[in-house]
């Protein structure tokens, strides 16, 4: 009984060596969370954990954030309301990329880089769902070994569960978390595909591109969309046999950008050759970014933008409240079921089949 009692205590203290401080995404410990945080710690005493820099209570807080139980929703706003005041302070990046740009591999380079220089780094990849579990597929945990290891370091890999675009709805919050718990920058990765960098681009201040050599086929298949959001272009494994490649890519995608509209008013949109294995190129990126920063808080841009993705977060969830209410009804989900198979079998149009979805409405 004793040694039953002490294991309790433990699983809410700071534990610096545990290797689990990261995830918070085991299924296996959310009840006796749960119950721990019920009877053993408040909300204000989790709070004051975070802002002192847990990371295991970071990772529990992301947890409670990301469940769709009502009661750790409840718990999980709470929280952040009152770690609201603490937050804003970091620098926000959005990376993605054509696949096997080596985004992973990057962002460790990167990461380790700014965490040798002093900086607190939280990496929020974002993983393709499972259609199976629900859960990550990728693992960038286990792609960034030596990145997990470090201290001022803290990476989450966050399923989509099947949101638009592959980005967790959660994403923003868990960002929010985590400049409250000290993290003076944060680098979200995308999957690359679909409509995910346009999301990504609306919660980030800068927003990064990795694309490889061989510019000929490579801008015939690169999106112009996919390149107007990006703040930088990182022509990415320039090291070895590749390095003059590379350096002419880099031109290539220079003299394209500048017929292209800026992602961002005020800022001319570079491209750059860079070797994460040789760390070559990683130090110029970090004084982009910080050129970039100095910049738009000057004129007001950087604000601007917060402010402009604070607003579009907001009518977000006012779709999302709506949906999941219009949805949450029994009947409703009858009634919609059987109007799939009149729309199927052609004996009623699909503007037919909505407007009796909502009969209030035609008669007004």
């Amino acid at each position: 009984m004793e040694g039953q009692e002490n294991q309790q205590k433990s699983t809410m203290q700071v534990m610096g060596g545990l290797k689990s401080i990261h995830d918070g995404m085991g299924q296996t410990t959310r009840k006796q969370f749960r119950r721990s945080f019920k009877k053993e710690i408040s909300v204000d005493d989790f709070s004051r954990e975070i802002l002192h820099g847990s990371r295991f209570h970071l990772a529990k807080a992301i947890t409670l954030i990301e469940s769709t139980v009502a009661e750790d929703k409840r718990t999980g706003q709470r929280l952040l309301q009152e770690l609201l005041p603490h937050t804003g302070n970091s620098i926000r990046i959005g990376i993605t990329g054509v696949p096997g740009a080596g985004k992973s591999t990057f962002i460790e380079a990167f990461g380790k880089y700014l965490c040798d220089i002093g900086y607190k780094v939280a990496v929020l990849a974002i993983d393709p769902s499972s259609t199976l579990s629900g859960g990550s597929i990728l693992g960038d945990k286990t792609r960034m070994e030596e990145l997990v290891r470090l201290d001022n370091a803290f990476i989450r890999p966050s399923p989509t569960a099947g949101t638009l675009g592959g980005v967790h709805k959660k994403t923003r919050e868990t960002m929010l978390l985590c400049e409250a718990a000290g993290y003076d920058v944060i680098l979200i990765e995308t999957v690359g595909v679909g409509q995910s960098e346009t999301i990504v681009r609306g919660m980030v201040d800068f927003f990064m591109l990795l694309v490889l050599t061989g510019a000929g086929d490579e801008l015939q298949g690169m999106k112009k969309g996919i390149m107007e959001l990006a703040d930088l272009l990182v022509v990415h494994k320039a090291d070895g046999n590749n390095v003059k490649m590379s350096k002419k890519t880099a031109v290539e995608y220079e003299q394209i950008l500048h017929f292209l509209q800026p992602a961002t008013p005020g800022w001319t949109t570079k491209a750059m050759p860079v070797s994460s294995t040789e760390n070559l190129g990683i130090l110029e990126v970090w004084k982009i970014i910080c050129t970039f920063k100095e910049k738009l808080n000057s004129s007001g841009v950087f604000k601007e933008r917060r402010q402009s993705q604070t607003k579009d977060w907001f009518h977000t969830m006012i779709t999302d409240r709506l949906m999941d209410n219009f949805y949450g009804y029994p009947e409703t989900k009858t009634q919609v079921k059987s109007l799939e198979q009149e729309i199927l079998q052609g004996s009623i149009t699909v503007s037919q089949a909505v407007e009796n979805l909502f009969p209030a409405e035609n008669k007004t």
